[in-house]
Formats: C-alpha cells, sequence, structure tokens
C-alpha cells in the first residue's frame, strides 16, 4: 500500500474496486459443453438477473435447466446465494421447480456462477393463450387455473415466505382434462418474508385470473362469480377479502354458482 505525501500529512490509498464486468447475454450456442459436464441444448429465456439454458449431463445424458447469473447482477454471488437456499427451504413446495446444485466457468475472463434446476415440460402461459379462441380461457377454465396456482403458492406462504414476481411469462403450465398442472419459475426480492409480500402474490395471482379470461375488456360481462374474486382489481377490497394463498384457495373451493 502507498502512502504518499500530501500537505505536509500521509493518507492511506485504498486500492479501486475493480468493476464487475457487465454482459448482458451469453449466447452459448447448442452442442457447447460448460464446466466440462453440461451440453447446451438452447436457450430458454432471458430475465433481468441472467439467462436460462436447456443443458444436459454428459455422463448420464439427464436433461436440466440451468440458470446462468449476468455478474453485475449477481455481485459476491449474492443472487444467486439467495435464490438456492431459497428454493432450497421451499424443496417441498411442489409448484417450484427443484433446485439441484450450483457451478462456476469463466466467460470472457469474468467468473459466472450457474444454477442448476429440473428441466420441467410444458409451455408458459402467455404462449398458451395465444392459441385459445379469443387468445383468452373461459370463465370455467380461467377458475381451474387459478385453484391450481393458490394451491401451489398456499405451500410458500405456509412456510412464510413469497414467490414475489407472479404472472404469466413466469408460469409454465400444462393441461390435464380441465385441471391444469403449475410450475413457477423464477423467485424475487431478496429481503425477508413479510405480510405485505404474501398480500401481493395473492394479487398477482387474482390478477392473472383477471388477465388470463379477457382482462378489462371482458370484465364487465363476467358473471358475479368472477367479480366477487377479482373485486374491480382494487387492492384494498382484494387484500381484506383475502390475506393468503390459502384463503384464496378456501373461497374457490366454496363458491356457490347462481
Amino acid at each position: 500500500m502507498d502512502y504518499p505525501f500530501f500537505l505536509g500529512r500521509y493518507r492511506t490509498v485504498k486500492a479501486a474496486r475493480p468493476k464487475t464486468r457487465r454482459i448482458d447475454s451469453f449466447d452459448f450456442q447448442p452442442g457447447r459443453v460448460l464446466a466440462g459436464k453440461y451440453e447446451v441444448l438452447s436457450r430458454l429465456g432471458a430475465g433481468w438477473e441472467g439467462e436460462v439454458f436447456k443443458v444436459r449431463e454428459t455422463t448420464m445424458g439427464i436433461v436440466r435447466a440451468a440458470k446462468f447469473f449476468f455478474p453485475h447482477r449477481n455481485p459476491k454471488d449474492r443472487s444467486a446465494n439467495y435464490y438456492a437456499r431459497k428454493l432450497h427451504k421451499l424443496r417441498c413446495c411442489d409448484i417450484l421447480i427443484q433446485y439441484h446444485t450450483h457451478e462456476t466457468i469463466r466467460f470472457k475472463g469474468t467468473r459466472i456462477t450457474f444454477l442448476v434446476s429440473d428441466f420441467v415440460e410444458g409451455e408458459l402461459l402467455c404462449e398458451m393463450l395465444k392459441r385459445q379462441p379469443g387468445g383468452r380461457l373461459t370463465v370455467f377454465e380461467g377458475l381451474h387455473l387459478l385453484h391450481s396456482l393458490a394451491s401451489g403458492v398456499e405451500c410458500i406462504h405456509l412456510l412464510g415466505e413469497y414467490h414475489g414476481d407472479i404472472h404469466d411469462e413466469n408460469i409454465i403450465v400444462n393441461r390435464y382434462g380441465l385441471g391444469f398442472d403449475v410450475k413457477l419459475v423464477d423467485l424475487f426480492h431478496w429481503g425477508a418474508s413479510k405480510a405485505s409480500n404474501i398480500r401481493q402474490d395473492v394479487f398477482d395471482l387474482i390478477r392473472v385470473f383477471y388477465d388470463v379470461i379477457g382482462g378489462a375488456r371482458h370484465y364487465a360481462r363476467h358473471p358475479p362469480v368472477v367479480k366477487e374474486i377479482c373485486c374491480g382489481l382494487k387492492r384494498t377490497l382484494i387484500q381484506r377479502k383475502f390475506r393468503t394463498a390459502g384463503q384464496l384457495r378456501e373461497y374457490l373451493e366454496t363458491i356457490e354458482w347462481d
């Protein structure tokens, strides 16, 4: 450490911290092998924190999903560590994708962390809606979807946690008869869970329901059962009626139809 003479006094000069390199895309091509054991198959999507790729274990042939964190969004691995620990805590919640392990690679001279999880078949809700008549579900279908989502998120809330980013681009769906098998991808926020976070999840669940059955364009023509749930998307009314996903799930199971 240097101690330059300055105005008759000695001052400590702190070494400048190296800036974290900004990487906005990894652009891994199919066939590339990462960390010596994961072959890239395709890119699944991208978000604020990083990109997700479909990969295959080179030894066992098992297909996985791998989330690669942009280094400037993951200082000192705080985002990756938070994400992994929260997924581990919520490993009994079937609506979330099971986390397995983490790995590191060097990319353009920068250390990159990625998390390896189950690969889940299905399609994003936003893509499924594009194939529906009028780009929306019927009220009956929407209620089944909302029940599946509320039932899954209930497990998260019972453990005192929350998701924090529920919307149609973070929901993977498979249809089975009248029902839906759903998975949530990504999690959001770093801080400890609060009642306000849980209430936000509930509002987001109802907003998804509102949107998938046609949104504002069709809301006025929907039956009273819809309006009793959506409450005109007035947050205070929704939060007074449904404080957790469990309360919403119980309400859906006891609806009385006219």
